[in-house]
């Protein structure tokens, strides 16, 4: 059984006034226990909003989200629950920092969750752990470190209750290079360590490509195309019509597909790109 099923979710804005439009139109998929999938589309393509559906922010105006095979909205009062276990992380969440201390932000969901003592103790030292702040970071007030780090502890304090699927909203925008990757780091070790459900929003098609076992791209409310980072990437062309971007490596291989050579159009990592040109080099076939 997949950990999360969309069944036919639309949903619309404005109904039954002239300025009536559906954000998401009649949109199914599923993600598997332990995913790691990756959701890009242009602004205004229905990235957001499906994404509020997911835990219960946003209400379908049809369809179904079924977690572990039970809709969400089956008990109206329990949604609040069910937002402790699918958390969403927005865009530029240091924002939503509160607290006197980074300890106390990061322990207020799951506070809000019944945890006490060492329990809570555990999970917040947990999730700073994975995020990459050190217990000196702990006892300072957020408004005291760097942006990076102010994205992290917001990442901790959802981190911290433990959720069945984690979804970030453009997690590493307007951070630096070096911030986007270690962040991106950070987010993979957690993935690893606990076999999470990750669903990444993001614009960069080379943070979609590097991280993603999965690719869902929509276009105009729908889902234009679902398949691994091999077979979204080699649509490229597609993709460009679409106006949306391919990583960079690709646009590489695609324009030395261009120019005649033999390049698999499908090349997403600097390494793939290696090995077949390497191959060319060696007079054998690119793999």
């Amino acid at each position: 059984m997949p950990i999360l099923e969309i069944k036919n979710l639309t949903h619309t804005y404005g109904a039954g006034t002239p300025f009536q439009r559906s954000a998401v139109k009649d949109v199914s998929f599923t993600v598997e226990q332990g995913e790691f999938l990756g959701v890009m589309g242009h602004t205004g393509s229905g990235k957001s909003t499906l994404i509020q559906h997911l835990n219960g922010l946003l209400k379908p105006t049809s369809g179904q989200i079924l977690l572990e095979g039970k809709d969400i909205w089956a008990e109206p009062k329990k949604i609040r629950n069910v937002r402790f276990q699918v958390g969403l992380v927005f865009q530029y969440p240091e924002y939503q920092l509160f607290e006197e201390t980074v300890y106390r932000d990061i322990a207020f969901g799951p506070k809000n969750q019944g945890k006490t003592g060492e329990e809570l103790d555990r999970a917040v030292r947990e999730a700073a752990r994975l995020v990459g702040l050190r217990d000196e970071h702990l006892e300072k007030s957020p408004f005291e470190l760097s942006g990076g780090q102010k994205r992290r502890v917001a990442l901790a304090g959802v981190l911290a209750m433990e959720p069945k699927v984690l979804v970030l909203d453009e997690p590493t925008a307007g951070l630096d290079p070096a911030g986007r990757e270690n962040l991106m780091a950070n987010i993979r070790e957690y993935h690893r360590h606990k076999n999470a459900t990750i669903l990444l929003v993001s614009h960069s098609m080379d943070e979609i490509a590097q991280n993603v076992d999965r690719i869902l791209v929509l276009k105009s409310a729908h889902i234009l195309m679902s398949g691994t980072p091999a077979e979204i990437f080699a649509r490229g062309p597609e993709l460009l019509a679409a106006g949306l971007d391919v990583p960079q490596i690709t646009r590489v291989a695609m324009s030395l597909r261009d120019r005649g050579l033999p390049i698999d159009p499908a090349v997403y990592t600097v390494e793939d790109l290696e090995r077949q040109l390497l191959a060319l080099k060696g007079g054998g076939a690119p793999c």
